[in-house]
């Protein structure tokens, strides 16, 4: 178990959402377990005039987020964490000069034998992150002479390549790369990391990883919500942003990274930088043309309830052409991988809320039973990231009879058949990483980089190509139905439940 240091955290944009939805609960829930460090205490800060009292109330007193877990828990209990919470008001700007915030930040740590060990939270707009981290620079609060300082930045981290290295610039002018950490909440989940065991302890996959066994490789994120309250936001993005850039490409740098030589967190984001930058980056307009396909939801009717198309939402441009739905097929130029189609997707408005990959294997040289109905079955490791998080192996089997007719048999392990194991949540599992400098899960700079040279020219070709098409889906059905074209001869993709619309999957809009 790591030693987890004395410290305070300081979190920007601490009246925000995030805070009181995500990192307080996440906090909350490593003090219930005795995870946090003897002597630990949060200091929110923002522009919002709040008192201490007035925080803690806000967080954790009268918090929804809190209601359930506390209700039942003991008031000096519940009050010995929200007494670690304080609060500290920035005034109307996040850019102006940090002399205050020092001097309290001074005297919480004395008072609270913190030793002088800081981690800054910036749960703000990116085009904060250099102004922050300047400010905290200038009282120096970046200086590491006495105690350790790092800085935590949420997503979305750039719009573009070129924003992105700006972004890390200007964070490395203050902070030392080591002393950043990027986050990204799905590689907190607990099956995330699980790729990485399942791939290199278990001699019945490691041997079988690469294009001599496996036929190809499908990645889905599906979501049944829409853009909801966030379509200002999401308009600006897209799918492809907010989702495949960051969250996807992650997931993909483990299932294509080579071993790495230890479990340390560097020779683990050393492989991952490595795979991304051998992903085979399009340059051509019938290359994209024939790999990307994006679509938009249109409105339907699921279970009899009208739902809105993506351009009828709030906040979205009624001519709108972002892109709700993102459908990619790539190549990775190295020997483990060459000629392995790799189909990655990801999209709002679907039949239902799944995160999976899927390592489709190919089919013995040799088919004795290819008459018995084994045809279109591949063997499939199949790894669920959310929800009912776990790994399930299709194989074939006999059916019992006259005959050697297949049928395929499935093999299957829950987290959530591990009783007496308590499965931390994402936020819980990376602050706690973050606590103890453990960066394994956080991407670093060329990580985040290399990511955006592979979909930068995609994003500039869904903007700038000449046959560039917006396709329409009915919302509630998997996706536009020529996406499954991407596919080559496969047939289909894999969807793990049937369409909630009867509306056809297919138009082009634009």
């Amino acid at each position: 178990m790591k030693k987890t240091n004395n410290q305070m955290l300081v979190i920007f944009g601490a009246s925000g959402d995030l805070t009181a939805r995500k990192l307080i609960p996440a906090l909350f829930n490593l003090y219930v377990a005795k995870q946090l460090p003897k002597n630990f205490v949060v200091l929110g800060a923002s522009r919002s005039n709040l008192t201490d009292e007035q925080f803690r109330n806000k967080v954790v007193y009268q918090s929804p987020y809190l209601k359930a877990k506390i209700e039942h828990l003991k008031e000096n209990y519940i009050k010995g964490f929200a007494d670690r919470l304080f609060y500290e008001d920035l005034g109307s700007d996040y850019t102006a000069e940090y002399t205050s915030l020092a001097k309290r930040i001074s005297t919480l740590n004395v008072a609270n034998g913190t030793d002088n060990n800081y981690m800054f939270y910036l749960s703000t707009p990116p085009s904060l992150y250099e102004p922050i981290a300047k400010n905290l620079a200038d009282v120096g609060l970046n200086s590491q002479e006495e105690g350790w300082k790092r800085v935590i930045v949420e997503k979305p981290f750039g719009y573009s390549l070129e924003t992105a290295k700006k972004l890390n610039t200007g964070l490395q002018q203050y902070f030392k790369e080591p002393q950043i950490y990027r986050i990204d909440h799905y590689l907190g989940k607990e099956t995330v990391q699980n790729l990485l065991v399942t791939r290199f302890s278990n001699s019945i996959f490691e041997p079988l990883w690469n294009r001599n066994y496996i036929h190809h490789v499908e990645i889905t994120n599906a979501e049944s919500v829409g853009v909801e309250k966030r379509g200002g936001y999401y308009d600006k993005s897209g799918a492809l942003r907010d989702m495949f850039q960051n969250h996807l490409m992650q997931i993909v740098s483990l299932v294509v990274m080579e071993p790495p030589i230890g479990d340390q967190p560097e020779e683990i984001r050393n492989e991952k930088v490595k795979a991304l930058k051998s992903l085979r980056i399009m340059k051509d307009e019938k290359t994209f043309f024939d790999n990307t396909i994006r679509a938009q939801y249109v409105a339907s009717e699921i279970n009899g309830e009208k739902v809105k198309g993506y351009r009828e939402e709030d906040g979205v441009d009624p001519n709108s052409t972002t892109e709700t739905y993102a459908a990619i097929k790539f190549f990775v130029d190295n020997w483990r991988w060459e000629g392995v189609p790799f189909y990655v997707r990801t999209a709002k408005r679907m039949p239902t809320k799944v995160t999976e990959v899927i390592i489709h294997f190919k089919s013995p040289h040799h088919q004795i039973f290819k008459d018995s109905g084994v045809n279109n079955k591949d063997n499939k490791l199949i790894i669920r990231i959310q929800p009912d998080e776990g790994v399930l192996i299709k194989f074939g089997v006999k059916v019992p009879g006259q005959g050697f007719k297949v049928e395929r048999a499935n093999l299957d392990f829950y987290y959530s058949s591990l009783a007496q194991t308590y499965v931390m949540e994402a936020y819980e599992r990376l602050l706690l990483d973050a606590m103890q400098g453990d960066a394994t899960l956080y991407a670093r700079a060329d990580e985040v980089e290399a990511a955006w040279e592979f979909v930068d020219p995609i994003l500039n070709y869904w903007k700038n190509g000449k046959d560039v098409r917006m396709y329409g889906y009915a919302a509630g059905v998997w996706g536009p139905e020529n996406a499954d074209e991407l596919i080559d001869d496969l047939g289909f993709w894999r969807n793990p439940s049937s369409n909630l619309a009867d509306d056809p999957g297919y138009c082009v809009i634009c």
